[in-house]
């Protein structure tokens, strides 16, 4: 018998002639104190959000391509990372082909190893979407797919990131339920807050060690 099966063997006899404890989970304890009305919830994120440096701004779901672009110019971006074949990587593309002179649109539609050292050093700011919000934490809930892999929200130093506010969840066990993570966690979902931080050992805050150092959301609000 190796050691393995040996402590093995041991932990289940231990049990033997026990009764399993009756499972006294009280849900309210993690919904009801972080439970917000319809119109709670964005003023909720955004406090929670822009307390550690998170820009946020509101628009709407025919508007946001010209406030990216407005943004984008103000930040004096030359250049924006995309995912072409989604829906909102189209809308980025349509909106560009009719406004000449923007920021040079990027797509990421390649092996990062055709093309490691531009996305790493040459690639300023980057756009992707969310799967939603958390109004309780203050937290953003990505979830990388092949189009849009994680290297997107990661690398570059300019994040936008676009959260429809129908998707604004109150609280995490709330956001573990509607996806049943119970049966299956997700391979790599994300709760982001903020821009990367961190501190060293005289605690001086410093942004972008390890990733972005900006993360702007844009909010579309239901029109």
């Amino acid at each position: 018998m190796s050691a393995k099966q040996n402590i093995l063997g041991k932990l289940r006899s231990s049990l033997t002639g026990t009764t399993p404890i009756v499972d006294n989970f009280d849900e309210a304890l993690v919904t009801e104190p972080y439970t917000y009305s319809p119109e709670q919830r964005i003023p909720q994120l955004r406090k929670q959000m822009e307390a550690v440096h998170t820009e946020i701004h509101q628009t709407t779901g025919q508007d946001w391509p010209a406030l990216l672009a407005r943004l984008l110019g103000k930040r004096q971006l030359p250049s924006l990372l995309i995912a072409p074949t989604t829906p909102h990587g189209q809308r980025v593309s349509q909106y560009w082909s009719e406004h000449p002179g923007l920021p040079t649109l990027k797509a990421y539609n390649r092996p990062v190893e055709e093309w490691k050292a531009e996305l790493f050093n040459d690639t300023p700011a980057s756009l992707t979407t969310t799967l939603g919000a958390i109004a309780a934490t203050g937290s953003l809930i990505l979830w990388p797919t092949r189009e849009e892999p994680r290297l997107m929200s990661l690398v570059p130093p300019v994040h936008f990131a676009l959260l429809k506010a129908s998707e604004i969840r109150d609280n995490f066990y709330q956001v573990q339920q509607e996806y049943a993570w119970a049966q299956g966690m997700p391979t790599n979902a994300l709760l982001v807050s903020g821009p990367s931080k961190t501190a060293d050992i005289e605690q001086v805050l410093a942004y972008g060690a390890h990733g972005p150092k900006d993360l702007v959301v844009l909010i579309l609000e239901d029109q």
